[in-house]
């Protein structure tokens, strides 16, 4: 990289704000999909939106790539870097700016944790709903970019529907105010562009989230089954029954296997266990639940917990949001995969996953949102042994053309990034990624945000093949960017 734009770098992000020792860029080669690396150029660590625009405004200038980065959760590289380009790192942008308690909202910064605002508003009764398996380490900024869920999105939905605006830094280095404090606004839905564009339209510095009232109830129930085809037949009878249930998760034996071995929920020892959660008015909630319970029975669980207090549904969650990193228990690697089927289409897909274990000779567990039938494969693998890392990558590819034939799709809350870029063309035509590219040119004509991630091949502004032969931003008649 120039010595002059690296100097102005500094300059603009301050004392201990740039980053180039290579010891230190270690910790930015990639998020969590590890076998997907590359070393940024440089790493910059920005405390406000003013210097997050100027770094911006100097990568323009120069011509330099750049990757926005929050706490490198991610599941997808979505924040992997550029070889030539830099990382702007926003942990340090770390501030809940704003609680309004009476209108349900709160301000924050993109390095805000889930749990931290959900901390900050307990004392008030209130909470934020998304609640990944990572809430407490993953930050807002990420979750906007991946529009993520959680345990609790069938009932309570997606960052999408928590995110009332942002502040956002364009690629040419404006800011913008998309959304604002009110549940919709009039005009286009710009807002809903940028959440779940992965960080390839904009980097967001500010979020007014919606805050949610403490339900009056929280029932959960652990139940064990002797085979995951009963437990889906569970989750199918209960969504039939008309009952929609604040979560409803499942996992299969070897997933149970790992959590217990990690953060010992004392799950029962049987080949799937199902976590249904119901809350809202008490009344509501007891007469729902005793209707759960007994479709449950009705189906075969061969176990039944109701947690009776806190510490108890505690436990019960411990054990299924330790799921992922548990697998470290009982494999030396995993790879997480990330699709979506009809709930109705799990039981078929799921045995596909199964013979796909026994053709590849890899472990294969399962644990997912059953309710929105939100698979996550977690297949193991010995990196040591030569060829079995790019064995388990072809494996989670097959899983998800599964995902894509039984009608879901390629992702349900982990992004594309770089790891399922290449699966794009399963779920859309030539003509659907082009106009996919038109929304991104207009936002970025250079291709200097995030570039590599989500389209299957560089498609860069200009170049868009098929119908779109003159630039793209002429083709379609809008101005210089909206």
């Amino acid at each position: 990289m120039h010595k002059t734009f690296l100097n102005d770098l500094a300059h603009a992000v301050g004392p201990g704000g740039l980053l180039q020792d290579p010891a230190d860029l270690l910790t930015y080669e990639s998020d969590g999909l590890p076998h997907l690396r590359a070393t940024p150029g440089a790493v910059v660590l920005p405390q406000t939106t003013a210097e997050v625009q100027a770094v911006v405004r100097l990568c323009r200038r120069h011509g330099v790539p750049f990757v926005a980065r929050g706490h490198g959760s991610g599941l997808s590289g979505g924040a992997l870097p550029v070889a030539d380009g830099i990382v702007i790192g926003l942990s340090r942008m770390n501030r809940i700016l704003e609680v309004d308690i009476p209108n349900l909202r709160a301000v924050v910064e993109p390095g805000v944790t889930n749990m931290a605002i959900t901390k900050e508003v307990t004392p008030f009764g209130c909470y934020y709903a998304p609640d990944p398996s990572s809430q407490i380490v993953c930050s807002i900024g990420g979750n906007i970019a991946e529009n993520s869920g959680g345990a609790h999105c069938l009932k309570y939905g997606f960052t999408v529907h928590h995110v009332l605006g942002v502040e956002a830094v364009l690629p040419d280095g404006e800011i913008v105010h998309l959304g604002g404090a009110v549940l919709d606004t009039p005009g286009l839905d710009l807002l809903g562009v940028i959440v779940g564009s992965e960080g390839t339209l904009a980097v967001v510095t500010k979020a007014t989230v919606r805050l949610l009232r403490r339900p009056e109830k929280v029932t959960t129930l652990l139940a064990g089954f002797a085979s995951i085809d009963a437990a889906g037949e569970a989750v199918s009878a209960i969504i039939a029954g008309g009952i929609v249930p604040a979560a409803v998760e499942m996992m299969d034996r070897l997933t149970i296997d790992a959590a217990e071995a990690a953060v010992h929920p004392n799950f029962p020892k049987t080949d799937a266990v199902l976590i249904v959660e119901l809350d809202g008015p008490a009344s509501e909630v007891d007469e729902l639940f005793a209707i759960v319970e007994s479709l449950c029975g009705k189906c075969g669980a061969v176990t039944m917990e109701v947690a009776k207090d806190q510490p108890q549904r505690e436990r019960i969650w411990k054990g299924r949001k330790a799921a992922f990193a548990a697998m470290g228990r009982v494999s030396p690697n995993y790879y997480v995969q990330d699709g979506v089927v009809p709930r109705t289409k799990l039981p078929e897909v799921l045995r596909r996953i199964r013979a796909l274990e026994e053709r590849s000779g890899l472990r294969i567990g399962n644990v997912f949102h059953a309710g929105d039938g939100n698979l996550h494969p977690l297949i193991c693998y010995d990196e040591s042994i030569t060829g079995q890392a790019e064995h388990a990558e072809q494996v989670a590819s097959e899983i998800l053309k599964y995902c894509v034939e039984a009608g879901g799709s390629i992702t349900g809350e982990h992004g594309v990034g770089a790891d399922k870029k290449q699966s794009m063309s399963r779920m859309f035509s030539p003509d659907d990624l082009d106009a996919m590219q038109l929304v991104r040119c207009a936002f970025d004509p250079t291709g200097i945000c995030n570039p590599g991630k989500v389209f299957p091949t560089p498609r860069l502004c200009g170049e868009v093949p098929g119908p779109y032969r003159q630039h793209p931003l002429e083709q379609a008649g809008v101005a210089e960017r909206f």
